[in-house]
């Protein structure tokens, strides 16, 4: 796992910015990859979901190993990561972008939920979708599939690289989810990432009050005339930002 600890005031700055804030961030120190593809919110939430990446690998199931009787095992992965994922962290899962069948349901995401951790994602899809949906807690895949994950997914390594998504995403990086979906950031780029990203988010505000107004944005967005950028300062001031 990274030895990297996310700041509580990273986790607040991160509560506040957008997925697509992020990306631009990211794309501009070259990481064009970090947004989960085909993944969403099971229930839009009404703040982020922040924490540091723990992860479990899915492989495609081999019948005479994925019985029924796999779960009387108390060390079966499933299982295991999610009595293992740490409080405020976010369990994601590496599900192949296969969601024929379920890389979770409602009790083992209710268990995450009561334990603390910050948020679940998965490229597959969570049976029970409608009980999760109304859970105090975020949660992502790509569609709601009701078969078992015993059907397709053998669950196999807990806390290691996965891809998820086609991201990469490595044990304590820093996830992210809005109501879009999901980026990953960099766990040795988190604090600056999340420092950039309020700045961004302020001038974003901003140009989108001005624009309402009817204002062009020729010379707002980017800011490429100084009344722009006497008029931001002055919007910052005023909004104490």
């Amino acid at each position: 796992m990274s030895v990297y600890s996310l700041s509580k005031e990273a986790r607040r700055k991160f509560e506040g910015v957008s997925c697509a804030t992020l990306c631009t961030a990211l794309f501009k120190r070259g990481l064009r990859n970090q947004f989960i593809q085909d993944v969403r919110p099971v229930s839009p939430k009404a703040t982020n979901m922040v924490g540091q990446a723990f992860t479990l690998r899915y492989i495609p199931a081999r019948e005479d190993l994925n019985q029924l009787s796999v779960f009387q095992n108390p060390d079966h992965p499933q299982r295991a990561a999610v009595e293992q994922c740490p409080p405020g962290f976010v369990m994601v899962m590496d599900s192949r972008k296969d969601p024929r069948a379920a890389s979770a349901g409602s009790i083992l995401v209710s268990r995450l939920m009561v334990r603390g951790v910050a948020g679940v994602v998965t490229d597959g899809g969570f049976r029970d979708s409608p009980e999760i949906g109304e859970l105090d807690i975020p949660a992502y895949h790509c569609r709601p599939s009701a078969p078992t994950n015993l059907t397709l997914h053998q669950a196999l390594d807990i806390n290691i690289p996965i891809g998820c998504g086609d991201v990469a995403v490595w044990p304590g990086d820093v996830v992210i989810g809005d109501r879009e979906g999901v980026v990953v950031v960099p766990a040795h780029l988190a604090e600056e990432i999340a420092d950039e990203a309020v700045e961004m988010t302020a001038f974003e505000d901003f140009v989108t009050e001005e624009v309402l107004k009817g204002r062009s944005i020729i010379g707002l967005y980017p800011a490429t005339q100084e009344r722009t950028k006497a008029d931001f300062a002055a919007w910052r001031q005023s909004k104490g930002r």
